[in-house]
């Protein structure tokens, strides 16, 4: 019997594949059973943002992420329309599930209750089944619309993590702000993390933290 820990992992075509990345990279060092799906703008903003194309076939990524995240875990890569996945139904979805980075067009679809794709079916499941939806949207500025549509998940129980790194920590290179909000977003899931110690405990002073 498998007792890992279970997630989602929603991946948009939103700017922060790096994100992705370093959280996908956590959660199988803490041998959790990942569900990862990606979209198709998620697949050709990573191109841009890494250097390197992802595959789009899923055996292809799934290698391929292995060999560059390390290992750990189970990875299960569920495609765009993939129905029978555990993903798409409240009596087989994990509890939790993160998208991120969260585009402003999933963003809407989720909070107006669409499920043309599967992370739209995902965040769906997870909401109607009182479980954890954390959303890490990356656009700058937000419009009315999209401040509507974060409040309307807001009140429908989502957690709203903004992928807007904080410098209290002093961070010294990409990837310490990276962490930071990969940090937030673990907490928000209440799983432990390294990357970010909590406040009062970095040395930074008596100063009060700001979210």
């Amino acid at each position: 019997m498998n007792h890992r820990k279970r997630i989602t992992l929603g991946i948009t075509g939103a700017s922060g594949t790096p994100y992705a990345e370093r959280l996908l990279q956590v959660l199988l060092a803490a041998d959790f059973e990942v569900h990862l799906l990606v979209s198709k703008a998620a697949l050709m903003v990573a191109a841009v943002e890494t250097g390197t194309p992802w595959p789009a076939q899923h055996e292809k990524l799934a290698s391929y992420l292995r060999e560059r995240l390390g290992s750990g875990g189970e990875l299960i890569i569920a495609g765009r329309e993939d129905w029978m996945s555990p993903v798409a139904s409240g009596s087989g979805a994990p509890a939790t599930m993160i998208v991120c980075p969260c585009s402003t067009g999933t963003l809407a679809s989720i909070a107006t209750g669409q499920c043309d794709n599967l992370i739209e079916r995902g965040a769906d499941v997870v909401l109607k089944e009182g479980g954890q939806l954390i959303l890490v949207p990356r656009e700058t500025p937000y419009s009315e619309i999209h401040l509507t549509n974060m409040l309307t998940l807001k009140r429908a129980g989502a957690h709203i993590v903004p992928a807007s790194p904080g410098f209290y920590h002093q961070p010294k290179t990409v990837a310490d702000m990276v962490d930071f909000v990969v940090a937030r977003v673990l907490k928000c899931a209440g799983i432990p993390q390294t990357l970010l110690p909590p406040w009062g405990y970095q040395g930074a002073g008596s100063a009060t933290e700001s979210d």
